[in-house]
């Protein structure tokens, strides 16, 4: 079966339709709806001023509410739910590892085949240029298990080593956990528990051409640009002190689908195996297939020593997160202690692992990336079509089915917006609600850390043509309704 004809399929066994109904809620909802219900709950919501829709099913791209909408879901939640809503392929495979007695093993005392089989899908998936896979539930656990594993790897080969510096990026994102947030270098969200971040993290400059890029200055030119940046960094920690240099080879919550321009990854590698540093990539969004490849790096053939997954891997269904472990790390492990001193309760669940190998064998069997590349492709271009010109609209860039559009308050000096006027939150708010009813991603903090917005879309991998035009069209609306507001307010 086709990408195509994947998302085209109807409701059945093996898929479930990506393409947009319009009309789902009513079908789903069984005895109608009740309108304008007030939810009590007990649970800390992101935010406790806000009223959310409550959602009660899902199928494809489309999600039912409560009080009866469809919403389409246009990001995929935060870019997770690769494969759409409902697909029964993985609600079967997660559902018999429960039937079978075992969801969950302690890792400390047992092996299980369904584990090893993720990990052998998963090594195969990078053509075996990494060796071993350590899962964990969440993007955060496995960031801090690199970091962790990153220290050990120089540990193991001398206990005196003064290998204790990491070295990432601004405008970044990592995840929420202290170590996590530690490595980012998004200000907004360091500030409130800056007292308790490590103090060993160290921070260069993102790869951001829009932002970045000095006038007629080549993508060779910005390169050795970013290259010379991180290798005076390493010269100012002392290049023995150094244990590596963390990125996303796309930047996606922090700065809005920026990907790394062409050269800029194996140049980021060199300095960093020149020095004996690790080079670290966190794919934990924009990886396992979101960009059009299964892994972002594979775009250019430059593979890390280490690499975080997430998201994508399990496709929503199950919470799960991953380390692909490079050869050389797993060698170090093996001459010395013969382990990694990390572990968690939760850690490499059957359960978990059985609706990941589900989704990552839908994926391959099928060709599902063509899909991503070919949709990917228009969708890009109908933004920049329908959006390019907008005056509060100052760059449209992506990848894949990875697409962010960053506003400004002036397209000619790219001034953002203040931070109190919340317009990425303007759009979102708009487009979930009616007569829009469609998710859009927002986000903050995009040109200094505090000011500048972005949204971005990531429907899943198996939209339809006629998805990406409603995606499209719905975006626009909302995009132009929310600036005319805004200047006619």
């Amino acid at each position: 079966m086709s990408p195509a004809a994947i998302a085209e399929a109807p409701h059945g066994d093996t898929f479930v339709s990506s393409s947009y109904t319009g009309n789902g809620a009513s079908s789903f909802m069984q005895g109608g709806a009740v309108q304008g219900m007030k939810r009590t709950t007990f649970s800390l919501d992101r935010h406790l001023h806000k009223e959310f829709p409550v959602v009660v099913g899902g199928h494809g791209s489309e999600l039912y509410t409560k009080d009866g909408r469809t919403i389409f879901d246009a990001t995929s939640g935060a870019a997770v739910s690769c494969l759409g809503h409902g697909n029964q392929r993985v609600v079967r495979a997660v559902c018999q590892q429960m039937a079978s007695g075992i969801p969950y093993l302690a890792s400390g005392f047992f092996g299980n085949e369904t584990v090893d089989e993720l990990c052998e899908e998963l090594i195969k998936g990078t053509d075996h240029k990494m060796a071993r896979v350590y899962l964990t539930g969440s993007g955060s656990e496995a960031m801090e298990a690199t970091a962790k594993l990153a220290r050990q790897y120089f540990y193991e080969q001398d206990k005196s080593t003064k290998r204790v510096n990491f070295i990432a990026r601004q405008g970044s994102y990592h995840g929420n956990t202290l170590g996590a947030l530690g490595l980012s270098g998004h200000i907004a969200r360091r500030a409130p528990y800056a007292p308790f971040l490590m103090n060993n993290v160290h921070h260069v400059s993102s790869c951001n051409p829009y932002r970045q890029r000095l006038d007629g200055e080549s993508d060779a030119a910005f390169v050795s640009r970013k290259a010379a940046e991180l290798e005076a960094k390493f010269q100012e920690l002392g290049p023995e002190t150094v244990i590596g240099f963390v990125a996303e080879p796309i930047v996606g919550a922090a700065l809005g689908c920026v990907a790394a321009v062409p050269g800029y990854l194996k140049a980021m590698r060199d300095v960093c195996h020149r020095h004996g540093a690790l080079f670290i990539l966190d794919e934990v969004m924009c990886g396992m297939g979101r960009a059009g490849t299964l892994h972002a790096w594979q775009s250019e053939g430059v593979a890390p020593d280490l690499q975080t997954i997430g998201k994508g891997l399990g496709g929503g269904y199950q919470p799960i997160a991953a380390v692909l472990i490079s050869q050389k790390i797993i060698n170090v492990l093996y001459d010395g202690t013969g382990q990694f001193i990390h572990g968690q309760t939760y850690q490499g669940m059957p359960v978990q692992a059985a609706a990941a190998l589900e989704v990552q064998r839908i994926i391959r069997s099928h060709n599902v990336l063509d899909n991503v590349q070919k949709q990917g492709a228009y969708l890009g271009k109908l933004l920049k079509q329908r959006l390019g010109d907008h005056p509060n609209i100052g760059e449209i860039r992506g990848k894949g089915l990875f697409w962010g559009m960053e506003f400004v308050k002036d397209r000619r000096s790219k001034t953002p917006f203040e931070p109190k006027l919340n317009i990425a939150q303007k759009v979102h708010d708009m487009a979930i609600s009616e007569p829009y009813n469609m998710t859009i991603y927002p986000g903050t903090g995009t040109c200094d850390g505090y000011s500048g917005d972005h949204v971005m879309l990531s429907p899943n991998y198996l939209v339809s043509k006629k998805d990406i035009e409603h995606i499209v069209r719905v975006t626009e609306e909302v995009v132009k309704a929310v600036f005319e507001n805004f200047h006619s307010s």
